[in-house]
């Protein structure tokens, strides 16, 4: 994952979904993600609404300033964020590379 925080998201319009083999195989280097209806998945808990809260906006501006969005199920002691890229139909470089930013900001607190 350590190689992913390095890289930063392209624009992939035009170009293909990663394979299942692909996703299983950096499903492997992403601790707490799975592939599940189309998106990889992961839901982080939180003590209290304000640490939810907090995560949810720390990671809306670094998805932002990556031009990549998850979609969010936020409640008061958790959110489980899903990823996939809508401009190739399925899973990208970009949602391992945000997945990997989520995962080192829950782990730098």
């Amino acid at each position: 994952m350590n190689d992913l925080l390095r890289q930063k998201c392209q624009p992939l319009e035009g170009g293909s979904a990663m394979s299942a083999a692909d996703i299983a195989l950096h499903l492997r280097d992403a601790p707490g993600w799975s592939f599940t209806n189309g998106s990889i998945e992961k839901t982080f808990n939180f003590k209290n609404y304000f640490e939810t809260i907090a995560f949810v906006n720390a990671l809306a501006w670094i998805c932002n300033t990556q031009d990549h969005h998850p979609d969010l199920a936020v409640s008061y002691g958790r959110c489980v964020v899903r990823f996939n890229t809508h401009s190739v139909g399925g899973i990208s470089i970009n949602d391992f590379i945000c997945a990997a930013q989520a995962n080192e900001l829950v782990a730098l607190v």
